[in-house]
């Protein structure tokens, strides 16, 4: 709240565009809402009247308030203070209607909720699997960290993921354009990032910033929008995916993001028919035939009837013997052989442990050039060194011993040649 109210959203997270009728861009003045809202929000919270947030926003000089002061200064004091009290009240309402997280247990409660709505949201495409793969990831780091603030690298992430760290970059693009994901910095040499999951409010307790009556209570505070869960039927088990997403039989080539949501599917609801599969792991109809053939073929799931069913032990990694599959596997490690995917996990990890160790050393290299930059000067000539001047004030020759005549050393430490008396050693 501090940093918001005096620097202003310098990081453009309660940023959004939008265009009313006629083609009117109220882009800034919905942003100038989402920032005021957000600092009502906080205000509530620690404890503040209505009169203090608005003479902090009007009469105070922070960044916060300047679309208050330019409507104070346009439109008179009554309409800038009418405006900012609109905020708080809905601000106020938000706050009374939304369960604080006090403890570790209201985390787990929320965590839990937003984990439902990733689950039953459709994730279409590739780039749609990545980012469910990311926030899956995700939500198990912050599960351990008991919070929504996480800290974790690219490369880590990338390996709970089973990706390459570019695509793990990428989509952590997608997601923070969303703004479901927010960086907090950029890390240190020994500790990756810091990011923070932002959990939204369902669609159904939202309105739009920016309305015909005005933004009404809980929709500037829910946040940008994300994508909502809607009669799709998309709907998968996301632990399941975590225990099985790092592994090579889910690599880009072998069963890939489309096999891990349909046997995540099938792991959430067993015995679906191709076409609820389809609807229930966000594939399109092409992707549903192949990945049931292959995990047919493997022995990881059989079909009776139009229905499919997971084998007794398929989420180890352990075909059973079907009439469509005489060999099944025994293991993922099996799977991902006859995948041509072994190794995959391994050879990332070696990658991402030589980057590492190239940039320690780059690191240690930087040190080094910086340290000698930071060297201490030479001296001045002209100043006298301690080397040059015995214990009873004469100067000497180091190398010899020699005392030097006429050269003393004056009282703010600097040479003094006498030439009144002639140069030379005596």
């Amino acid at each position: 709240m501090h940093k918001l109210l005096l620097l202003g959203d310098q990081e453009n997270a309660y940023a959004t565009s939008n265009l009313q009728r006629g083609g009117k861009n109220t882009a800034a003045s919905d942003h100038a809402w989402a920032v005021t809202r957000a600092l009502a929000a906080d205000a509530v919270r620690v404890g503040w009247n209505r009169a203090a947030f608005t003479q902090v926003l009007l009469d105070g000089p922070y960044k916060a308030g300047q679309h208050a002061r330019a409507l104070q200064h346009r439109r008179g004091y009554d309409k800038a203070a009418a405006w900012l009290q609109r905020a708080w009240d809905g601000a106020q309402h938000y706050v009374r209607s939304t369960d604080p997280i006090s403890n570790r247990q209201d985390f787990h409660a929320a965590l839990a909720a937003f984990r439902s709505r990733i689950e039953c949201t459709p994730w279409n495409g590739v780039a749609g699997k990545t980012d469910l793969r990311n926030l899956i990831a995700r939500m198990e780091i912050c599960a351990r960290a008991g919070s929504w603030d996480h800290t974790v690298s690219e490369r880590d992430l990338a390996e709970r993921m089973g990706c390459s760290r570019t695509t793990a970059h990428n989509s952590n693009q997608r997601l923070l354009h969303t703004k479901v994901l927010r960086q907090l910095d950029n890390g240190s040499p020994t500790e990756g990032a810091r990011w923070m999951l932002i959990s939204r409010l369902p669609s159904t307790t939202s309105h739009h910033w920016s309305t015909p009556k005005g933004p009404e209570a809980g929709g500037a505070m829910s946040g940008p929008s994300m994508r909502q869960t809607d009669d799709t039927g998309a709907d998968i088990d996301s632990r399941t995916a975590s225990q099985l997403m790092h592994l090579d039989a889910f690599a880009h080539h072998g069963l890939g993001s489309s096999g891990l949501t349909v046997l995540a599917a099938l792991a959430e609801r067993d015995g679906q028919s191709r076409t609820e599969l389809q609807a229930s792991a966000s594939i399109s109809r092409s992707t549903t035939y192949r990945q049931l053939g292959k995990l047919k073929s493997l022995g990881l799931i059989h079909r009776e009837g139009e229905l499919y069913h997971l084998s007794p032990t398929a989420l180890e990694g352990i075909g059973t013997p079907t009439p469509d599959c005489a060999d099944p596997v025994d293991g993922w490690p099996e799977t991902a052989e006859r995948l041509g995917t072994a190794g995959v996990r391994e050879r990332r990890r070696r990658h991402h442990d030589a980057q590492r160790t190239h940039w320690r050393h780059k690191q240690v290299r930087l040190a080094e050039r910086r340290r000698a930059c930071r060297q201490a000067p030479l001296p001045h000539p002209a100043t006298a060194q301690p080397q040059y001047v015995r214990a009873d004030g004469c100067v000497i020759d180091p190398g010899t011993g020699e005392v030097i005549q006429n050269l003393y050393v004056a009282a703010d430490g600097l040479w003094i040649f006498d030439e009144a008396n002639g140069t030379g050693k005596s």
